[in-house]
């Protein structure tokens, strides 16, 4: 067969090597090199994610291909410590001791949330899908526990569709954040950077014949008989890993849309530590950004000999004018850097980041077919209810089968 897909983010990349060997596979992709959101920028003599990334002790399908790709040898794990900014102060929260210092809960609810963290594994997400996150913790933990430690975060990533945002995405998101020792989240790391994963993952797929086409949108999908017309060429099958929206735009198709929501991440590069060693700061205090991801707080500051700070803002629709200046001021001013001090600094934008996890979502994600066009990515169900690389992984791998599964019956 004659597969198109389109996008070169990490679903894509893991259909096309999928497919490649017993089948002509051609990716396109709108930006100079792949990756998606797991691109990475140049920095000197190393390589630097444009948005922050780690995986987890659970990640089996992403762990997997990194030994078949031969850079599990550069996987790493490592420590992720956090802390909540609250006041213009920043609070530890990474060790028990920490968390009963911490003065903005009462012992009683940080026992409950706890407890909560605790039972986080055992839930059953399906059945949170229709209650929204503010019901569920109003209900389990109270107000208090809402109003002065969730809701801050949820606004911060979900900005005004906080209040939309299911309990499954949030039990899910603190179920996978609850690998914790005494000295914080266990999280892996590539050394060197996913970069090397990305391009051992290009490598392979063009070995076994892919053709990878980076710097070309796709323009128009259209049928044709029983062909596809992606740019005009003809292909028997055709992927897409853009959002469903944008694939039904493309393809003039009634696809059902998906929430979606964007992100800009400025990364920056300093002398020194300005987060008190905490690798995940999250923010309380209004900020053109929701959390202070300091990187050389979790991977080792002697990779790089400067100190990768990320701001991680979300929106919708689009950046107000400014935003970056915005972003860089505030940051200097709140934790009292001089902006001379900030040796380079880079904004990734893309406003197509990931889904907003809204209730009822769980129902309303596409299949990996839709009206003979194949589809997959953050908005798969490996993904639901929270995306994640090893999903990604996972939706890249099934709609390949799906592909094959369809031309071997009919």
């Amino acid at each position: 067969m004659k597969i198109c897909v389109v996008g070169g983010g990490l679903s894509g990349l893991v259909s096309t090597l999928e497919l490649a060997g017993e089948h002509e596979v051609d990716l396109f992709e709108r930006r100079p090199v792949p990756g998606g959101c797991l691109g990475s920028y140049r920095i000197g003599n190393y390589w630097i994610e444009e948005y922050y990334h780690h995986c987890f002790a659970g990640d089996s399908a992403l762990l997997a291909l990194f030994k078949n790709l031969g850079v599990i040898d550069r996987l790493v794990w490592l420590k992720g410590t956090t802390g909540y900014y609250v006041d213009g102060v920043i609070h530890p929260l990474t060790t028990p001791t920490e968390i009963l210092r911490y003065p903005h809960l009462t012992l009683i609810e940080k026992a409950r949330l706890g407890l909560l963290t605790l039972r986080s594994r055992r839930f059953d997400v399906a059945t949170l899908d229709e209650l929204t996150a503010r019901d569920f913790v109003l209900e389990k933990l109270g107000p208090g526990v809402y109003a002065s430690f969730f809701e801050p975060l949820l606004k911060s990533k979900f900005g005004d569709r906080a209040g939309e945002v299911s309990a499954a995405w949030l039990i899910s998101r603190i179920a996978i954040r609850s690998d914790r020792g005494p000295g914080g989240e266990r999280l892996g790391y590539l050394k060197g950077g996913f970069h090397h994963f990305i391009t051992r993952l290009e490598e392979e797929a063009e070995r076994r014949g892919a053709s990878i086409v980076p710097g070309t949108p796709v323009e128009e999908i259209r049928r044709d008989g029983e062909a596809w017309l992606v740019n005009g060429e003809a292909y028997d099958a055709v992927i897409s890993t853009l959002p469903p929206q944008v694939t039904a735009t493309l393809a003039g198709l009634d696809i059902s849309p998906v929430p979606y929501q964007g992100a800009a991440c400025m990364t920056l590069a300093l002398d020194r530590d300005v987060t008190d060693g905490i690798y995940w700061l999250n923010m309380k205090d209004k900020a053109p950004y929701g959390a202070v991801v300091s990187h050389t707080n979790f991977a080792p500051f002697e990779w790089y000999g400067e100190q990768i700070v990320y701001l991680a803002s979300y929106f919708a629709d689009r950046l107000p004018e400014g935003f970056e200046k915005k972003m860089l001021a505030d940051f200097c001013r709140r934790f009292s850097v001089e902006e001379g001090e900030v040796h380079w600094h880079h904004l990734a934008v893309d406003p197509y980041a990931g889904p907003v996890y809204t209730t009822g979502l769980r129902k309303r994600l596409p299949h990996y077919e839709e009206h003979g066009l194949f589809m997959a990515g953050m908005f798969s169900p490996p993904n639901y209810p929270e995306r994640s690389m090893n999903g990604s992984v996972i939706a890249g791998q099934e709609v390949a089968k799906k592909v094959l599964e369809r031309f071997a019956y009919g």
